[in-house]
This record gives C-alpha cells, sequence and structure tokens, in this order.
C-alpha cells in the first residue's frame, strides 16, 4: 500500500486501526500572499512545506495530504503528533509565518493510500478552532499523552457536522 507516495511500512498497511491525525494551517496567509506577492508566496511555501515535512518525519509520522498551505499527517501514537504539532509551530516561526495544529486520536480506515472515517474530520475540525501559534487536541488525545507536555482546557465545543459536543486542550511542553 503506498501512502504519500511512499510504501507504507507495516503498522500504517493495516485496514482500520486508531490513528492520530494532524493537521496544519497558516494563518494569515491570503494576506501574507498579498504582501509579498506570488513569487514570494511561492518561494515562502516551499521553504513552509520543507519545514512542516521535516517535522512529521522527526516524529515519525506520514503525510496523507496538503491542500494549499496545510498538512494532513497520520501518526501511529498521539504524543508523536503533539511532538510534530510544537515542532511544526517552533519551525515556521523563523520563515515569519504563524501555524495552528489540531490534533485528534480515533479510529480510521486507510484505504487506497487515504485515511477516512469521522475521527480525521474531527481532527481537521480542530484546527479552525486552534489559536494562532497553538496545538489544539482532543480529549482522546490528551489521555493519551502525558510527560514532558501540560494542557490547558479550551472548553467543550460543538464541531460542524459532528455529533456530541468535544472538550479540548491546548498543549504546551511543560517547563
Amino acid at each position: 500500500m503506498l501512502l504519500a507516495g511512499r510504501r507504507a511500512s507495516a503498522p500504517y498497511a493495516r485496514s482500520v486501526r486508531e490513528w492520530t491525525s494532524l493537521f496544519t494551517d497558516i494563518v494569515g496567509s491570503t494576506e501574507k500572499m498579498v504582501a509579498i506577492g506570488d513569487a514570494g508566496w511561492a518561494d515562502l511555501l516551499e521553504r513552509h512545506h520543507a519545514v512542516v515535512r521535516a517535522e512529521i518525519a522527526r516524529f515519525g509520522g506520514n503525510e496523507m495530504d496538503t491542500s494549499g498551505d496545510g498538512f494532513f499527517a497520520i501518526f501511529a501514537e498521539p504524543n508523536r503528533a503533539v511532538g510534530a504539532g510544537l515542532g511544526i509551530v517552533a519551525a515556521v516561526r523563523p520563515l515569519g509565518l504563524t501555524a495552528r495544529v489540531g490534533v485528534h486520536a480515533g479510529d480510521c480506515r486507510v484505504a487506497d493510500g487515504k485515511c477516512t472515517g469521522l475521527a480525521i474530520h474531527i481532527g481537521a475540525r480542530l484546527v479552525s478552532l486552534a489559536a494562532p501559534g497553538e496545538v489544539l487536541v482532543s480529549e482522546a488525545v490528551r489521555t493519551g499523552v502525558g510527560a514532558p507536555y501540560r494542557f490547558s482546557d479550551r472548553g467543550v465545543h460543538e464541531l460542524k457536522g459532528v455529533p456530541d459536543a468535544r472538550r479540548l486542550f491546548a498543549v504546551e511542553l511543560s517547563p
């Protein structure tokens, strides 16, 4: 099975299991594009993509998709996804960019190199609720991750099209 153009390792080749999804977004991307022009934006986006891919790989994730300035990746363990999310937020800062990240864990199906299911939709909804520079996670991720992370309760949120409200948490490294 292929994932993101690469042959999947054994754990990624299973058809249904719990994965941790990570979604990213650049804050204010359209305004930045207007300010630096199409050619400048294309160069900046290329550098952004390189650092995001490096963080995904560093934490053992698999890139599933990219659209414009956002990424979707899956991880076998929630602590790896959280680490990648914090790494991405830090890695894009020197580029003059601010990222927001959403992370959720749940069952998904991998077929034809794509990961699908309600858990993926939930992860995608979280990124839009994350504050600039924030990694926002679901309760499922918070309970599956411990040190060196600290969590701040962001309350219960309704997610568009998703049954049941979800408690969300901002995550940061413990001092």
